[in-house]
């Protein structure tokens, strides 16, 4: 859901700040006081078109900003992209300079308009006049059509799984199948990296740092032998030694200990120390008599450490890797020595997922066209609701050819319509005008959402739902009915709508009026939430023009009484 939204400097604002809720938000305000310019800069934010155009007059740049909340597919996207998830909300900001230059940040850091234009299809959707037709591509049409049939049924499962299936064993064989030449020359560096790592003979993963150890020994193997003895010497053999002085001392402590019980613990601890004195005394003991300061031994560690080293740099940054580069590269060569029986199994599993991904995109194919016969009766109905007589068909054509196979099957989803009496049937995108195609966007939400509701408890569309000039050449009964599907499509989501009639404007959840002033020969343009009065005076408005009336505001009281949703 869409939180806020700020715009500075931008056309003909310097500071407007816009909080959304929950349901049916509505912009109004009077004609030419900038209504579309919030949507146009929510469009920046989903990764639109920038230019130096926007910048208001008199300053460097424009910032638009707003604030999403978080969808699971949102931060997926941006931990895809490296950018830290902070809460539950996503913030974006663009700034867009005089020189026609441009930055982007998402949770304030640095990004990209490729990241918002990702980011866009799980926060968003803008069915504007100048964009509708561009937003509702095949997989837009496709994703409608599916959430209808219920995109969360196994049979979709299904699909993606013997997709990828068919498509990992395919990758498989024609890497098989590659240029003949390039693997006999292949081969023969394959056979000259085993042959290297094997005559290594590589004793395992920690082997280098094993011996780097023991090279520090020998290296150092006089002065640690002269530490080790002079250790031992002070400790346990030599005149005075610790271990000396403790015994004639833990003497005298079990004397007095006979008389004092004071001094068993003492005597106790005593016995303790000399004890660790003389296990010390062994260890530095052993440790000097397995010191070898063999120069020879020496040589030979640095020798092996050099050739490990090498074998590191060609093939890996430690051991461990070079030893998997060693069975990678034996793995090729035995696969280029049984490439014939190899080529036949991968064959085989190749013919298998087809056939698998055949009969998962077959019966989905099938549920797909029944699911389009229910929907195009539902969608024709309620897009006629909206003062439009229109044929609506949903076409779903299918493609066996493996060229046309995807993660969703092979089913191309057309919608068409015919707005005139004796028409053809033509595709939608073109077709209808900018007006008919965001009531027909509307239209087509309604009967989804109201389907797929049906159909199963269901989670809606986690995105913003922005209409803009949906109610170009309608008014009466017909807008009234644009107002009420407005109302029904936002009890699942979020719905934004700027509108010219109070039959809409009534049946606001949040109602926003855009506002242009004059101040100091400079025109501004602001936006604010209205309180209950004030809705009511600005539906008056609407509905009287500049003077409202009693009569009016009576009118625009009983409207907003009546705009409910059964």
């Amino acid at each position: 859901m869409l939180l806020e939204l700020r715009a500075e400097n931008y056309a003909v604002m310097d500071h407007a700040v816009a909080g959304f809720g929950p349901g049916l938000n509505l912009l109004t305000g009077e004609t030419g006081a900038g209504k579309s310019i919030l949507i146009d800069a929510l469009a920046l934010l989903m990764g639109g078109k920038a230019s130096s155009d926007v910048v208001r007059h008199g300053a460097e740049k424009a910032v638009v900003s707003c604030v999403f909340e978080a969808t699971p597919g949102s931060e997926a996207l941006l931990e895809a992209n490296g950018i830290d998830i902070e809460g539950h909300e996503i913030l974006l900001r663009r700034e867009i300079a005089l020189n026609g230059k441009g930055r982007v940040w998402v949770n304030n850091q640095p990004a990209t308009v490729a990241v918002l234009r990702q980011l866009a299809p799980e926060l968003a959707l803008i069915h504007a006049q100048s964009d509708t037709l561009a937003a509702f591509d095949q997989a837009q049409q496709r994703g409608l059509l599916d959430r209808y049939l219920g995109e969360g049924t196994a049979v979709f499962t299904e699909v993606s799984t013997t997709y990828k299936k068919w498509s990992e064993a395919g990758n498989r064989l024609r890497e098989l199948e590659g240029d003949e030449q390039d693997r006999l020359r292949s081969a023969d560096l394959w056979s000259f990296q085993a042959k290297e790592i094997e005559e290594a003979a590589i004793t395992g993963p920690e082997e280098d740092t094993a011996l780097e150890a023991e090279k520090r020994v020998l290296a150092n193997a006089e002065k640690l032998y002269s530490c080790a003895m002079n250790a031992l010497d002070q400790l346990y053999e030599g005149e005075g030694a610790a271990a000396s002085k403790l015994t004639s001392a833990l003497r005298q402590v079990e004397e007095l200990a006979r008389f004092e019980p004071q001094f068993i613990d003492p005597a106790q601890q005593l016995a303790g120390a000399k004890a660790s004195v003389e296990e010390a005394g062994a260890l530095l003991r052993d440790y000097a008599d397995n010191i070898n300061a063999s120069p020879e031994r020496l040589e030979e560690i640095e020798d092996r450490l050099a050739l490990l080293d090498r074998l590191k740099r060609k093939y890996g940054r430690t051991l461990a890797e070079v030893i998997a580069h060693g069975d990678e590269v034996t793995r090729r060569l035995s696969e280029i020595e049984n490439r014939d029986e190899l080529v036949k199994q991968a064959r085989k599993l190749v013919d298998a997922a087809a056939l698998e991904f055949r009969a998962a995109a077959g019966r989905l194919t099938a549920e797909r066209k029944s699911a389009a016969a229910r929907l195009e009766k539902v969608a024709e109905k309620q897009i006629n609701d909206l003062a439009m007589k229109v044929r609506f068909e949903v076409r779903v054509n299918w493609n066996e050819d493996e060229s046309a196979w995807t993660t969703h099957g092979w089913d191309t989803i057309s919608f068409l319509i015919a707005t005139n009496v004796g028409a053809p049937l033509a595709p939608l995108t073109e077709i209808a005008s900018g007006g008919e195609m965001s009531r027909v966007m509307l239209a087509l939400k309604v009967s989804v959402e109201d389907g797929a509701s049906k159909l199963r408890k269901k989670t809606p569309l986690p995105r913003t739902l922005i209409f803009d000039e949906i109610d170009i050449g309608i008014g009466g009964r017909a807008a009234e009915a644009v107002g009420r599907k407005l109302k029904q499509l936002s009890q699942g989501q979020q719905v934004l709508c700027i509108t010219h009639l109070p039959q809409i404007a009534a049946f606001a959840d949040t109602h926003l009026v855009i506002e242009k002033t004059v101040k100091a020969n400079k025109t501004r343009t602001g936006v604010r939430e209205m309180s209950d009065e004030e809705r009511v005076d600005e539906i008056a408005r609407m509905l009287s023009g500049a003077t409202i009336t009693d009569a009016s505001r009576r009118n625009a009281e009983q409207m907003i009484a009546e705009s409910t949703v059964e």
